[in-house]
């Protein structure tokens, strides 16, 4: 997470440059946000993660070498790179990767042609850990691929969590942001930022996304329970 009052310091992961082109001229456009550092294929941008260390990288699926979903699960696996989120770049055509890619490790997704209001905003939303992407589409889409995994025995992890903290995981696995949480329980924003901190550390989950992979493969929520 950045510090406040810190630039939010961005990598763009993609073979295409015209396509890093494009994404770099958009956000460099930003006050508080800069590009970094551009990788050209997957192994590239597992070194420059190592090295530059940003807040937000933005990487594609389908690149040389090596892939998308590989780099983002080793940037995921290294320690040193626990504050580093990762967005995975896709196109409607590539949906299937995008339960695969929340599994690895990502933070969340943008679609390619999205419009840069939703870039800029979708960069500020996973820099401050705030919420996945797009909850909308990332509920249907992570409900839809959940059918399609066998659910392990109930984690005993879970059995950590209070009742409290159990319901809070399941709002979140509604995509609910923690303003929209504290309405639905009748809290201050403060008191449910806390809750979902508490259900981070007991379950030793990176962020809220590994929380809904977790809530759907633990079983504790269902596709289509939200609405």
């Amino acid at each position: 997470m950045t510090d406040v009052g810190s630039p939010i310091r961005v990598m763009l992961a993609d073979d295409q440059k015209l396509v890093r082109a494009g994404f770099r001229s958009i956000l460099d456009g930003e006050d508080d946000i800069t590009v970094v550092a551009e990788a050209g294929d997957g192994a590239e941008a597992v070194r420059l993660a190592e090295r530059v260390r940003p807040d937000v990288v933005l990487m594609d699926v389908r690149m040389p070498v090596l892939d998308g979903l590989e780099a983002t699960r080793r940037i995921a696996a290294n320690a040193r790179l626990s504050d580093v989120r990762v967005v995975i770049l896709t196109t409607f055509d590539l949906d299937d990767y995008v339960y695969t890619a929340l599994k690895a490790g990502a933070s969340g997704f943008l679609v390619k042609d999205t419009d840069p209001v939703e870039l800029i905003h979708g960069v500020r939303v996973t820099a401050r850990g705030d919420a996945l992407l797009a909850p909308s589409v990332t509920r249907r889409l992570i409900a839809e691929f959940a059918t399609r995994i066998k659910l392990p025995p109930p984690s005993r992890d879970l059995e950590q969590l209070t009742e409290r903290e159990r319901e809070v995981m399941t709002l979140v696995a509604g995509g609910l942001s923690n303003d929209e949480i504290a309405a639905r329980l009748v809290v201050s924003p403060a008191t449910a930022k806390t809750h979902v901190s508490r259900v981070l550390t007991k379950l030793g989950a990176r962020d809220r996304a590994q929380l809904v992979v977790l809530a759907y493969e633990s079983g504790m929520v269902r596709p289509g329970w939200l609405g």
